[in-house]
């Protein structure tokens, strides 16, 4: 009996070792992680990873962790580029995201950076990731996640978007399709999202209507014969949501706009990925875009039976984006300012 109750504290205690050793302190660093209380999601863990200089991916997303946390159940964490003197949030800093390991826990990567020249030690995370076989979303300027400009021997250079990667890099070998040029005029013709009646049924669309947003369509010439197109982005003449589409070769043929495919691991296991090439904090105030978005998640973690056409979008809290531009971020802001609740919650 001694001998029993011997093996059985050993165990427990090897049990807890490996726990501590192997279990992140999630509540620990320079991010932030929204709890889901209840919902469909409940028990799903959604990593996002933000880090762009244009489309203020760092207001975004954190809004729609929220949603997905408070709304539908999940645990969202939100990761960001981090300026590593004072620990504030510095999009522009393309050389640092800190808590990427927290990627061998998650469910559901969602990816939202743009040229990113990340250490060898924190890439192997999302690539580590990439190569499970899990789902993954990328928004707007994930087609062109990295950039590698001095750190070329890298084991993951070849993921580069620039003329040393002829497969298109991370973009287009992982999401469908890499950086090309702004189809439509960037900054004064806006993006309205067409849905292709051939995938009107797709559990993605499910309640999607009038996506319209700010940030302009994005050419797409390289997509994989799996890949289905579920949104097409019409270039609109103006910035506002009723003015009239581009006439003339812009919108002969649209571009796609939304795209589902599966990419195939190393090891020969399919995943499930999906990509918008809108997203901007700005465009995220369509309802049709988040509900585009939040229906992901569920399509991508295979919880489609779950997806209703009247599930909540709405905000939680106040929510006030910055327009999209270079050098147009809010300095200064830590992670911990945008928890939820917090002393600033409305």
């Amino acid at each position: 009996m001694l001998n029993i109750s011997i093996l059985s504290f050993a165990v427990t205690l090897h049990i807890s070792l490996v726990s501590t050793e192997t279990i992140p302190d999630q509540e620990a660093g320079p991010w932030v992680v929204y709890e889901g209380q209840k919902g469909p999601g409940f028990g799903h863990h959604i990593v996002f990873v933000t880090g762009d200089d244009e489309y203020r991916s760092e207001e975004g997303m954190p809004m729609l962790a929220k949603i997905l946390a408070f709304r539908h159940g999940f645990k969202c964490t939100v990761l960001f580029a981090i300026n590593t003197d004072d620990q504030t949030i510095q999009p522009d800093y393309p050389y640092n995201i800190p808590g990427l390991e927290q990627l061998a826990f998650a469910d559901l990567m969602i990816l939202f950076i743009r040229f990113r020249e990340l250490p060898d030690d924190q890439m192997k995370h999302i690539m580590a990731y990439v190569q499970s076989g899990k789902p993954l979303i990328g928004l707007r300027t994930a087609t062109h996640s990295f950039f590698y400009r001095n750190n070329l021997s890298s084991p993951y250079a070849k993921y580069s978007h620039d003329s040393s990667c002829p497969e298109g890099g991370f973009g287009q070998l992982v999401l469908g399709d890499t950086w090309i040029s702004h189809h439509g005029d960037h900054g004064s013709e806006s993006t309205r999202g067409v849905i292709n009646q051939s995938h009107k049924n797709h559990p993605v669309l499910q309640g999607v209507r009038d996506i319209w947003g700010p940030s302009d369509v994005y050419t797409i010439q390289h997509l994989p014969d799996d890949a289905t197109v579920l949104v097409w982005g019409q270039v609109i003449q103006g910035m506002q949501a009723t003015d009239s589409p581009v006439k003339g070769i812009k919108n002969n043929p649209m571009m796609p706009l939304a795209w589902t495919k599966h990419y195939l691991t190393d090891s020969g296991v399919s995943a499930r990925v999906m990509v918008c090439t809108m997203g901007a904090s700005i465009d995220l105030q369509n309802e049709g875009l988040r509900r585009l978005l939040v229906n992901s998640c569920y399509w991508g973690l295979t919880l489609e039976k779950q997806i209703s056409p009247e599930s909540n979008v709405d905000y939680v809290g106040r929510y006030q984006p910055t327009n999209f531009g270079f050098d147009g971020y809010t300095p200064g802001i830590k992670p911990d300012q945008l928890q939820w609740p917090s002393p600033t919650t409305d």
